[in-house]
């Protein structure tokens, strides 16, 4: 169906839409594209690309244009919350072939992909209802316009309203844990992505260019604190290492609550959920930006090579399932290592640790 006048409509203009417009577009296929929220730059938060990302991102050549952003991270060290050593992943050895890791600021990523998208995104549309018909999709926003297409894609987060609308499913379920995040610009010189793991809790800290620090920690729970600065002082106070340092600089704190998504089937009819709207998880292995950059390859694979859009839907549902499932079970599999007593845990770590956290990849090494 390259080339064909399919009409397309995305919905988000997160990294998931956006990379999705982008294949698109690649494949011959114009979509429009659309955003509930105005534009502008949300939370400053940075983010960890795998090698898998890069890889995706060379997919949608856009590999250029993020190379000279953020900072490369060869290796990943893990310690203790009091900061001593538990194990070292050499990144480079474990992506061999596949691709870089980078850790950058969000913003530049959104800001790359959304000229690589091409078409303007039209904001502040929100939809109000979707039609699902025989062949084609109705759809209503709650400005009163309304237009008919041939597939609509829901990339619309965790919070999908696309999935409600199409009766895929509800609210997200709480993964358990609250996350904090911010950025740093005065830090301490941390080099290298560095985690402390301490009991039911974990900091990291990541450079990400330009001398600035991407901090997300996280504990058990399902409630955003009154005072989240004050909260995560009185959580990590107690580390060593470089978090003192970074707590001392902390000004401000964006405050989350992880969301999981589980969902019997992505699609109904010419509706298909893509990225955190179908498959989100703790972003505990910092796969959340590379499955949708994932998605992107392969929904626009899919819908060239297939005959009908149908066909397409299924051949990209039953390419996509084994690799997001595989997120999801080491997702819980590292968040169950985290929890378990750092006396029991630690040890085994200090043993075993780059052979463990080096695993919870080993899928993903191979192709999309």
């Amino acid at each position: 169906m390259g080339g064909s006048p399919l009409r397309i409509l995305v919905v988000g203009a997160g990294i998931a839409g956006l990379a999705v417009a982008r294949a698109l577009r690649m494949a011959g296929f114009r979509p429009d594209v659309t955003e509930k929220l105005p534009p502008g730059e949300s939370h400053e938060t940075g983010l960890y690309l795998p090698g898998n990302a890069a890889r995706a991102l060379r997919r949608l050549d856009l590999d250029g244009p993020v190379r000279p952003l953020g900072h490369v991270v060869h290796r990943q060290r893990f310690l203790d919350a009091a900061g001593a050593e538990l194990c070292e992943v050499d990144l480079d050895v474990l992506w061999t072939g596949v691709g870089e890791c980078r850790a950058l600021p969000r913003a530049e990523l959104h800001r790359v992909l959304l000229t690589g998208a091409g078409g303007a995104v039209r904001h502040g549309a929100e939809v109000r209802t979707l039609d699902l018909l025989p062949s084609s999709v109705g759809v209503t926003f709650v400005d009163g316009t309304a237009a008919e297409y041939d597939l609509v894609i829901g990339a619309d987060g965790p919070r999908s309203s696309v999935r409600t609308l199409a009766a895929l499913g509800g609210p997200p379920r709480p993964a358990g844990q609250v996350v904090y995040r911010t950025v740093l610009r005065d830090g301490p010189p941390v080099t290298e992505w560095t985690a402390l793991l301490g009991q039911r809790s974990g900091f990291l800290v990541v450079p990400i260019g330009a001398g600035r620090l991407h901090c997300y920690a996280d504990e058990a729970g399902t409630e955003r604190p009154a005072d989240p600065v004050a909260r995560l002082r009185e959580v990590f106070g107690s580390y060593g290492g470089p978090v003192p340092e970074l707590l001392d600089a902390v000004e401000w704190v964006h405050v989350g609550i992880t969301d999981e998504v589980e969902l019997g089937r992505w699609s109904r009819g010419r509706v298909l959920l893509v990225g955190d709207a179908a498959h989100a998880t703790a972003p505990t292995l910092s796969q959340g930006a590379a499955m949708a950059l994932e998605d992107a390859v392969v929904l626009a694979e899919s819908l060239k090579a297939a005959g009908d859009v149908d066909a397409a839907l299924v051949a990209y549902e039953s390419r996509r399932r084994p690799r997001t499932r595989w997120v999801r079970d080491r997702t819980r599999d590292r968040n169950r290592t985290r929890d378990v007593p750092p006396a029991l845990r630690d040890p085994l770590l200090r043993g075993r640790g780059n052979r463990i956290f080096g695993e919870h990849y080993r899928l993903l090494l191979g192709p999309l």
